[in-house]
């Protein structure tokens, strides 16, 4: 057997790499490719909104939105290990903030700041999610330095999920909806580059498109928007919301002939003069409710999740 020359991964100081947080590794890390490698290590789209913000009395080193629901999500910055001083201002935003993803990165993680973020991640609901990272440099000889997330605190969002399901006031269909979505996330991480939020007792599940005000939504409804009866159907949608969201449906709707043609058969387009959410989707008469017939509605979803996401896309990503 031939040998092959393996290279031998070194590890860098952080130092070497940035020198200051404010002034080096906050600007690098606001930079579109790394937020996406941010995203990536915790599951979640980001979109920039500001550096050094100040969301009402407090200030984050990053303010990002979660382009699936935008919600906030507040990154506060350490190139050293975690302190107190960075622990109390996740406190503040964690007490302070309705509903918030907090992303807390550090050189190291003393094992009783991890240990406080675990146990604040199973007291607190499914509105305040905490994560801690640990950022590394590393290279392979001459090669460039390359950074590398690693997740030593997370939402525990199975036990969340069970807790959900758990609950006297939850339905028998919204039980059967908790299943569907587990199963179906499941089936879209082995089969799907769409990423999927994490399963609730609902109807709905979100999926970023990569803009805020914007985002894909998969819909297992007991109500039937097409007879207006109790009839189960499965949807997929491109939501519009916010302040802009009518002028984003009429510049989609201005090129509607163009986009049905893209995606290949007539949608819906729902725009309500008394909201401001609006809708384009495609259904299907499916019954939900009979767990033997999710694999072929798992495939329907999966298939006009991704030609949505091809077809929308780029055009959002063009609207100012």
């Amino acid at each position: 057997m031939n040998e092959k020359n393996l290279g031998r991964l070194e590890k860098k100081e952080l130092r070497s790499v940035w020198t200051n947080e404010s002034g080096e590794f906050t600007p690098w890390l606001a930079q579109s490719e790394n937020l996406k490698l941010l995203g990536e290590a915790i599951g979640i789209d980001l979109e920039l909104e500001a550096q050094e913000k100040e969301v009402g009395p407090f200030r984050a080193d990053l303010l990002c939105k979660d382009t699936a629901n935008d919600n906030w999500v507040l990154v506060e910055n350490q190139l050293t290990k975690t302190d107190h001083l960075h622990l109390g201002q996740i406190l503040t935003y964690a007490a302070g903030l309705e509903a918030v993803t907090i992303v807390w990165i550090a050189e190291h993680f003393t094992e009783e700041h991890r240990a406080t973020l675990d146990w604040l991640n199973e007291r607190t609901d499914e509105k305040i999610n905490l994560f801690g990272l640990e950022i590394e440099l590393w290279r392979i000889g001459d090669s460039s330095i390359a950074p590398k997330f690693n997740i030593i605190s997370k939402p525990n969002d199975w036990t969340r999920t069970i807790q959900k399901a758990a609950e006297g006031d939850i339905s028998e269909h919204k039980r059967t909806q908790l299943h569907f979505w587990t199963a179906f996330k499941e089936y879209m991480e082995a089969n799907s580059k769409i990423r999927c939020q994490k399963p609730a007792p609902q109807h709905w599940m979100n999926h970023s498109i990569g803009k805020s005000g914007f985002h894909m939504s998969s819909i297992a409804s007991m109500w039937n928007s097409e007879t207006n009866i109790n009839d189960p159907e499965i949807r997929v949608e491109l939501t519009m919301d916010g302040n802009n969201s009518k002028q984003n449906y009429a510049v989609l709707e201005n090129r509607r002939q163009e986009i049905e043609d893209a995606i290949g058969f007539p949608l819906k387009w729902h725009n309500p003069e008394d909201k401001n959410v609006c809708r384009i989707y495609a259904r299907m008469n499916a019954n939900f409710l009979d767990p033997q017939l999710w694999p072929q509605q798992h495939e329907w979803l999966r298939k006009n999740l991704e030609i949505f996401y091809k077809v929308f896309a780029p055009i959002i990503k063009k609207i100012d």
